[in-house]
């Protein structure tokens, strides 16, 4: 198993329901693929660096998998079916980062 970093931004006009229902389908969408989420943490409503689908802002979740490689395509594509899911990004890693990460303490 591979270890990545995962973030996804999500749609701000998503509720607290939508919003919690994202998290809970892609967490299971990893476990599903052999895969699981050692950590996740919640950076907030940030502001975009510039706009996607007309929104300034995204819902930023962060999260750390230990997870097969071949299997983020079949995520992916999952993902990008998804409306409320504006982009993700995975980031393969030797190490996970220490958490807190810095963002955290930034949150608005």
């Amino acid at each position: 198993m591979n270890k990545f970093e995962a973030v996804l931004l999500i749609s701000p006009e998503s509720s607290n329901a939508i919003l919690s229902e994202n998290i809970k389908s892609f967490e299971k969408l990893i476990s599903s693929n052999s895969g699981k989420i050692t950590n996740i943490e919640d950076w907030g409503l940030r502001d975009l660096s510039y706009d996607i689908s007309n929104f300034k802002k995204a819902f930023y979740r962060y999260f750390q998998l230990e997870i097969n490689g071949n299997n983020i395509e079949k995520i992916t594509k999952n993902l990008n079916q998804n409306d409320n899911i504006l982009r993700h990004l995975f980031i393969k890693v030797s190490e996970h980062q220490e958490l807190p990460t810095k963002l955290n303490y930034e949150k608005n």
